[in-house]
């Protein structure tokens, strides 16, 4: 997903850009959302100030932009839009987008940060939640509805909280447990294992598994 973003002034100058956004999270996993100031950020950048008041209106909006930058994902342009599942389906495209998400130690640091900024100053958070991650939620959810066809989860099942089980049990092995290694092999496996217990969970009584023929 991509939000627009206002452009002011001179046209803007990629590399400029470029520096601005890696010296703002290399201060926010340093030192927080306090510390990541526009006058930090410019000086670590090698800008001026103003360079970057010209681009964004808050450190949130920066902050925001640069995560998203962050992120060693598949673009969604190219996973979400084609429709044609016969070259990958559309459930082995969400996880390949989980897995270069949540494999990657760079974006857990992040995330930390992120979620430890919330208690105290939400709108980085909130700015965030708005513009990237309730999006993304939409789409799981759409992906989530078409695999009711084959009956998987079943018909009653709560979508919303099939998400969150799935992302939760992914959070949790990221940010708690300190032996799960941060790569994307060990995080599709785990991925992996939560899906197929989510499965067994919410199929319906007497359904066989996937793999297994009825």
């Amino acid at each position: 997903m991509t939000s627009e973003r206002r452009t002011r002034g001179r046209p803007r100058d990629p590399e400029a850009d470029e520096a601005i956004m890696k010296a703002a999270l290399e201060l926010f996993v340093e030192r927080g959302l306090e510390g990541a100031n526009f006058e930090q950020i410019a000086k670590r950048a090698g800008v001026a100030k103003v360079t970057v008041y010209r681009r964004w209106s808050s450190k949130e909006e920066l902050l925001t932009q640069a995560i998203e930058q962050a992120r060693t994902l598949v673009p969604e342009a190219d996973i979400w839009a084609t429709t044609d599942t016969a070259a990958q389906p559309i459930d082995e495209r969400l996880m390949d987008s989980w897995v270069h998400t949540l494999g990657d130690a760079r974006f857990r640091a992040i995330l930390a940060q992120l979620i430890g900024s919330s208690v105290t100053q939400p709108s980085l958070l909130a700015t965030y939640r708005e513009q990237y991650i309730q999006p993304r939620r939409r789409l799981i959810h759409t992906a989530l509805e078409r695999a009711r066809r084959d009956g998987r989860p079943a018909d009653d099942a709560d979508l919303d909280t099939v998400i969150d089980m799935v992302v939760g049990a992914a959070m949790y092995r990221m940010l708690i447990d300190p032996d799960t290694p941060a790569d994307p092999a060990a995080t599709r496996r785990h991925l992996e294992a939560v899906l197929r217990q989510a499965d067994r969970l919410l199929r319906h009584p007497g359904q066989q598994p996937p793999d297994v023929p009825a």
